[in-house]
């Protein structure tokens, strides 16, 4: 059972910017370090934790309480919790949940996940909202306790030699090694290939409820790869890293576009979309993360509430349709609080993306008609 709060070593949070939060540890003892992010979600760690665009990253919860109903087998959207450092300011002595199987700390604990508690993680937030998402650094264990601020100033350095975010290429390494095929529940009715950058499970049971068979397939897989399964749709997932960086990804989906294959991309994918377009990318201040943000679908004025992990954006005028390589583009939902671009709409090719996550697990179902328009494509190309 979860050790009680008074029995935790000591914790020290430090920034790259010399700022340091003391706390006890939560989960492993240890030390770890990764970009310091925000999720603003007040359910789903579960599915936070084991999201593998967190990849390289220390999550901060802004809600307080966390673990209070602990962990089971069904909710996880991978095989292994890919956080670098987890950060929450009130855990759960106990879980209370007819699901649960563990605590929460005792999973993060088994994993090896690094983890520090009883900070204001309030403040924290407000400081990564003010200065941006920067690198960071968990330490626990009996030594810190005593440590003198000249070793604090030592595990500051360690933090800013730590790789940086922009510039990383990292779907090759959360993207499966093998091929495997989702059926479709019931009646087939279409092929997707889905490349997998980081694809969330929930993703392809969504597609396979609408009769979509779909082949999840890795990150470096050819285009000829891809046309052997005479596909009528392609997908391409969510996923960590900098899409600034992802050549490879680009050039595959440029060959998708120029055959004329309906696709289909979220978050990670909405970016090489607006790459393969010929727009650029930039690396937000400190990025949407979150079930909770709001985003307008330009084509109906609806607001949705939506599911978001990402960090970079797209560059691309909101004002007007582009023209590109592949005829006209025009951005189809923006982020409300900010004037991002939340999704992208070809209109002279079967293609479209999103930036957020419309299979929303944990999160609002605002956003799951993004399915069947993908359906709808496929079927008007027939």
């Amino acid at each position: 059972m979860t050790q009680l709060l008074l029995d935790r070593p000591p914790a020290l949070l430090v920034l790259e910017d010399g700022r340091t939060f003391r706390g006890d540890a939560y989960g492993a003892v240890g030390e770890t370090v990764g970009e310091a992010v925000f999720s603003t979600g007040m359910t789903g760690y579960q599915e936070t934790l084991t999201d593998p665009s967190y990849h390289r990253q220390v999550v901060v919860m802004t809600a307080p309480h966390v673990g209070n109903t602990g962990v089971n087998t069904e909710d996880p959207e991978s095989s292994r919790i890919w956080v670098s450092g987890y950060v929450v300011r009130d855990p759960a002595l106990r879980p209370s949940n007819w699901r649960s199987t563990k605590p929460l700390e005792d999973e993060l604990r088994d994993q090896g996940v690094v983890g520090i508690s009883g900070i204001d993680t309030r403040a924290l937030t407000r400081h990564l909202r003010e200065r941006g998402a920067m690198r960071v650094g968990i330490f626990s264990g009996s030594r810190i306790a005593g440590m003198r601020s000249a070793d604090v100033q030592v595990l500051a350095d360690r933090v800013r030699t730590a790789p940086s975010m922009s510039g990383a290429a990292l779907a090759g390494e959360v993207s499966t090694t093998e091929p495997y095929v989702v059926e479709a529940v019931g009646e087939k009715r279409f092929t997707v290939a889905a490349v997998d950058l980081g694809i969330k499970a929930m993703t392809p049971q969504l597609m396979a409820q609408h009769g979509i068979e779909v082949h999840v397939l890795p990150q470096w897989t050819s285009f000829e790869e891809v046309a052997a399964l005479s596909p009528d749709g392609v997908f391409f997932s969510n996923g960590p890293g900098d899409p600034a960086s992802a050549e490879s990804e680009v050039a595959l989906l440029r060959e998708v576009l120029d055959a004329r294959i309906p696709f289909f991309g979220i978050c990670f994918g909405n970016q090489l979309l607006g790459r393969a377009l010929g727009f650029g990318t930039y690396k937000l201040k400190y990025g949407h993360r979150g079930i909770n943000q709001p985003v307008m679908d330009r084509r109906t004025g609806k607001v949705e509430v939506t599911s978001h992990n990402h960090g970079f954006a797209v560059d691309a005028p909101v004002d007007r349709d582009s023209d590109t390589p592949y005829g006209r583009v025009r951005v189809s939902h923006v982020c409300l609080n900010d004037e991002v671009v939340e999704g992208l709409e070809c209109l002279d090719i079967p293609a479209y993306s999103v930036q957020y996550h419309p299979e929303a697990a944990a999160g609002p179902h605002d956003a799951a008609y993004l399915f069947d328009r993908f359906v709808e494509m496929m079927e008007g190309n027939r």
